[in-house]
């Protein structure tokens, strides 16, 4: 294992330059598709290998057992992994509180150092990490790229930040006295992350956690804990502290469950559905005996995102923003746009627009680099299925898709276009989280804006308009935590869309903003007599 001891080279070159993402591989460049090839070779003979949990620096493992498996190939497990119970909580709360007490106390510049470390190993083993997502949960090659530049941002980004906000200083200091403004962490966090950015969100929400000097225990989603076993073997070998993070793969019924509730949690950072999020934001207001704080909940729950496309746009220009933001990753991020709301004096037009678009979409197993690989699982693949005949049997008119696609073992569904769809309908209020796509036809733009905020949440939105007073209006009225102009609705970027959503979206975190470590830790003033 690395050691954290040598500090100073790190720092000092992390220092000295600016934060800047990282690019994406060009996969029109012969030597990284064979690059990428290499790598889905090497890690297909790695699969199927069984992971232990991680408490404390030792290795656990549990009678009863879960299985990652391949969404293109449902037949092809992809790691073998504990099932902790309730009953495993305390040992890992204990060893994470074990921790604390010299994590909490280590310089930040070791804590950032950490980061920056394990941002160089990603880069260096790029289209490796790339290949494992391709396998556990179908992403494409560049999607599967992208989710690895933002893991390695978010480790840059936050070492960056943790050392700016390290020298916070207060706005005033009064005369006679020394003032101090210190962040400080908070204490033993839960980190529950979801599939579908299994190495983006998972790592941004440990390593934002760790850096501020907080220890964790991380449990991954039930699809995606391959990635999430690789990325704490990462930590290990890049100097983590044992205790530091606690691995740990179980139910949410019951380790889930536990590990909110344990009186000595002090801070839960989830990512996934609106009905987990509330039901975790419930456990946690409930205060336990022998708890001494309110816990901390940093939600991110899902969105029903929705594209404006004005009668003044570029309608070539907006139905390509619209098919990337609808059927990227099959349509499984909450950033996805599921509604397409059109003014109705173009479009008939548009829809003719998406529909050619949308059909020639390539779609296949995840390692052939299709544009649309499987959902994730055969219970999302029926969940998807009855919502398009929900919004057929509600008046919608298929325009394409609506079927899960034959001759192919793994969960496959068309790109999907429903248009004709009221407001109001099932598949234009709840989310969906597959590729389906329903088009709503609007009057004009203020119609489409009061549309687009009738909605329980409020993640991501864009508009397509050439009429600079109907973008100003946006930017005032569309209620969203993350606004688009003349672009598609997913996407963002670290430092440059601090990315999170108002109302049932989630407690609008910002990750990937100069707000974000403020969530994990608490301001601690301090004034001396001189």
């Amino acid at each position: 294992m690395a050691t954290l001891a040598n500090t100073a080279t790190t720092i000092e070159s992390a220092a000295q330059t600016v934060f800047k993402n990282e690019p994406f591989v060009d996969f029109t460049r012969l030597e990284n598709v064979r690059a990428m090839r290499e790598a889905l070779d090497k890690v297909r003979r790695q699969l199927g290998r069984e992971y232990e949990n991680v408490v404390g620096g030792h290795r656990v493992r549990t009678t009863a057992k879960s299985k990652s498996i391949n969404p293109s190939h449902p037949e092809q497990v992809v790691g073998i992994f504990q099932k902790a119970g309730a009953e495993d909580v305390p040992a890992a709360i204990a060893a994470a509180q074990k921790a604390f007490e010299g994590w909490s106390r280590t310089p930040v510049e070791t804590r950032a150092t950490l980061l920056f470390r394990v941002a160089q190993a990603l880069r260096e083993r790029k289209f490796e990490w790339s290949a494992w997502l391709v396998f556990e949960v179908g992403k494409s090659w560049v999607e599967a790229d992208a989710d690895v530049a933002e893991t390695i941002d978010f480790a840059e980004f936050y070492g960056r930040e943790a050392l700016r906000l390290a020298k916070s200083v207060p706005p005033i200091q009064l005369p006679g006295e020394h003032d101090e403004l210190r962040y400080i962490p908070l204490g033993v966090g839960a980190v529950i992350p979801p599939w579908n950015f299994p190495s983006a969100i998972m790592a941004g929400m440990t390593l934002a956690s760790i850096v501020c000097g907080n220890t964790v225990v991380l449990k991954p989603s039930g699809d995606a804990m391959t990635i999430a076993a690789k990325f704490y073997e990462l930590l290990e070998q890049n100097g983590l502290p044992d205790g530091v993070v606690n691995f740990v793969t179980g139910g949410g019924s019951s380790f889930g469950n536990e590990l909110v509730k344990h009186p000595q949690t002090r801070f839960i950072s989830f990512t996934g559905s609106k009905e987990v999020g509330l039901h975790i934001h419930e456990l946690a207001a409930k205060a336990q005996p022998g708890q001494i704080w309110i816990k901390r909940t940093v939600l991110e729950m899902g969105g029903k995102d929705s594209i404006l496309v004005d009668s003044d746009s570029d309608l070539d220009e907006a139905a390509a923003g619209v098919i990337a933001s609808a059927f990227g990753f099959s349509g499984q991020k909450c950033s996805a746009c599921s509604r397409a709301i059109v003014d109705e004096r173009v479009y008939d037009k548009f829809v003719e627009r998406l529909k050619d678009r949308a059909e020639k979409l390539t779609i296949g197993p995840a390692e052939e680099n299709p544009n649309l690989g499987p959902v994730v699982n055969e219970g999302a693949r029926k969940t998807i299925l009855d919502y398009i005949q929900k919004g057929i049997a509600e008046g919608g008119r298929l325009i394409t898709g609506g079927k899960a696609v034959e001759g192919l073992d793994g969960y496959f569904i068309h790109p999907t276009i429903i248009s004709e769809v009221k407001p109001g309908d099932t598949i234009e209020q709840q989310e969906i989280f597959g590729p389906v796509l329903a088009v709503i036809r609007c009057k004009d733009f203020h119609e489409g804006l009061r549309i687009a905020n009738d909605t329980e949440f409020g993640l991501t939105g864009a508009v397509y308009t050439k009429s600079a007073e109907r973008q100003e209006l946006a930017k005032q009225e569309f209620h969203v935590g993350n606004l688009y102009i003349n672009r598609k609705c997913t996407g963002a970027m670290v430092g440059a869309h601090p990315f999170g959503g108002f109302n049932m979206s989630g407690t609008d975190s910002k990750a990937g903003g100069p707000d974000y470590l403020l969530l994990f830790t608490q301001a601690k003033s301090i004034a001396r007599k001189l």
